[in-house]
């Protein structure tokens, strides 16, 4: 016996609707057995997890900070996934930004053109390594997952590199990391004594523009006509090519925003971990927003809240902190197995084919 998924004539708004919570309420669950197996208790883990960076302000304040890179990249791979383009390098794309926004700040001393120079070259850098796998897809039909992957590596090698060698801090005492930016080269912060910094604002306008964007303009359904319907694209007089460059620009030049934010907002200099995998993590939280920008920005919270719900599970429970990585996992599988069974029913197929 065998099993198929076919497609529903029809589906119910309320299933739909109740799809994602269903689906969290079962990741927690398989957690919580996981945790349990490890010999802590579920309820405490919950606690650690979830509640109390809920009621900590310090905690709301970080949730908002780590959530702020998340929720750009994820807007921009929205662009790429949409029109059914796989974008897999937006780690590196967030590295490069943050490169080369950093050089200004290390080749400048105050200014108020200083940070919002930083802001484009970080943009521009981000969009230009993204456009690399999109013209290599385009003018030699290389695979895009594959070159932006690998280009994820030469970004973060070439970090290393300048973080100990051309760019370090002669001052630092051999640690690999950069002078401290320029006050000047640091992203404000929305008010005195927060922790929270304008990479938040520019998110939420990147949400609001997507919205508009993807729902009502053209190239909006450009998009989404050329992931549904490549050839329907085609006959429309939609160039395959130029959404291509398009897309993996626009994705690009949000992971490098994010990457300039977080260094100049966040970090204050340049080191060797200024990600701890915003790119990849992204992507889940691109998929677990079902690619609409609200959602984007919901599952951007969700999953800042496992971040930092996990490093005090790790100093309070001793908890691994890869059990945050492999629930953010659960957690997208079981979303997308809630929305496969909603919009599909399951068909049990004997050896003879009778249902």
């Amino acid at each position: 016996m065998r099993f198929e998924l076919t497609p529903r004539p029809t589906i119910s708004p309320v299933a739909r609707a109740l799809a994602p919570v269903l689906a969290f309420v079962t990741a927690f669950l398989i957690a919580g057995v996981v945790v349990w197996l490890m010999g802590r208790s579920p309820i405490a883990a919950f606690q650690v997890y979830v509640l109390q960076p809920l009621s900590d302000p310090w905690a709301l304040q970080e949730l908002l900070v780590k959530a702020t890179p998340l929720a750009l990249i994820a807007i921009g791979l929205s662009y790429c996934f949409r029109a059914n383009f796989w974008n897999i390098g937006a780690e590196g794309q967030y590295v490069i930004g943050a490169l080369l926004g950093s050089w200004l700040a290390l080749k400048t001393h105050g200014g108020f053109w200083v940070m919002p120079a930083m802001l484009v070259l970080g943009i521009l850098g981000g969009a230009l390594y993204g456009l690399i796998p999109a013209f290599l897809k385009t003018r030699f039909g290389v695979n895009e997952i594959l070159t932006s992957l690998m280009l994820v590596y030469v970004a973060q090698l070439l970090l290393d590199y300048l973080v100990r060698g051309p760019w370090r801090d002669p001052k630092g005492f051999n640690f690999p990391q950069s002078v401290t930016f320029d006050p000047a080269a640091t992203l404000p912060l929305v008010a005195d004594g927060s922790r929270v910094h304008y990479g938040t604002i520019f998110a939420l306008v990147a949400v609001i523009v997507t919205a508009i964007v993807l729902g009502r303009t053209l190239f909006g359904y450009r998009l989404k006509l050329t992931g549904d319907a490549p050839r329907a694209a085609r006959f429309a007089g939609f160039s395959a090519k130029h959404t291509t460059l398009a897309v993996f620009a626009i994705s690009g030049g949000l992971a490098g925003l994010a990457g300039i934010s977080e260094v100049s907002g966040q970090i204050g200099q340049l080191q060797p971990s200024i990600s701890p995998g915003y790119g990849f993590t992204a992507i889940t939280v691109a998929f677990l927003g079902r690619l609409n920008p609200i959602g984007i920005l919901v599952a951007s919270l969700v999953v800042a809240l496992t971040f930092i719900g996990g490093e005090s599970a790790q100093i309070l429970l001793k908890l691994p902190l890869d059990l945050t990585q492999a629930f953010q996992g659960i957690l997208l599988l079981c979303v997308l197995s809630a929305d496969a069974l909603v919009s599909h029913r399951i068909r049990f197929i004997t050896r003879g084919g009778g249902k």
